[in-house]
């Protein structure tokens, strides 16, 4: 399925209010200012002037989207990621342990699968391809090329509690910018 096509189908079922199938959108957090130059305790490393750009530009991919909870890392660059987004929706930013880098995959997925519909939820470079590579293990059918890049997004679909699909959705990036990793 086509990106346009999930986010029509996503905001279908919000607006109609039939939830057969619940999406959760998992986020890895934005730029962030360099691990290397960073100096203070690295769960209060900021994001850069091109992750807040990125932080902003998500706000308009999920905002129609996000009709569930909020919920991030507790790691500033997490919360930042997510918080323009729920100062549009008017909601705050939950923090989850669960979501911290280096907690694996296992306690993630039970976080995710307590969430409802279009929750949107922030987190690190080593848990979301552990959480998508488990779910993959038990049956989820990855669409598409994974994108694990800053600011990229998994619409991950469960239907009756099962994991059956998820689409990576590449980072926003600047017109004409470069598509290099991050």
């Amino acid at each position: 399925m086509a990106r346009r096509g999930q986010w029509r189908d996503a905001e279908r079922r919000a607006a109609t209010g039939t939830v057969a199938t619940v999406t959760i959108y998992l986020v890895r957090h934005a730029k962030a200012l360099r691990r290397s130059t960073w100096e203070d305790d690295d769960a209060l490393r900021p994001l850069s002037d091109d992750g807040r750009w990125q932080a902003d530009q998500l706000v308009g991919r999920l905002a129609a989207l996000a009709t569930g909870r909020i919920v991030s890392s507790p790691a500033r660059r997490c919360v930042e990621t997510l918080r323009p987004l729920a100062t549009r929706l008017g909601r705050d930013v939950e923090t989850d342990l669960r979501l911290f880098e280096d907690r694996g995959a296992a306690g993630a997925i039970a976080l995710l699968e307590e969430l409802p519909d279009g929750s949107v939820v922030s987190s690190h470079g080593d848990v979301i391809p552990s959480v998508v590579r488990a779910l993959a293990r038990g049956g989820l059918e990855m669409r598409g090329k994974p994108d694990w890049r800053k600011a990229s997004v998994w619409a991950l679909e469960r239907t009756r509690g099962a994991w059956t699909a998820g689409e990576a959705w590449a980072p926003p990036r600047p017109e004409g910018s470069p598509a290099a990793d991050d």
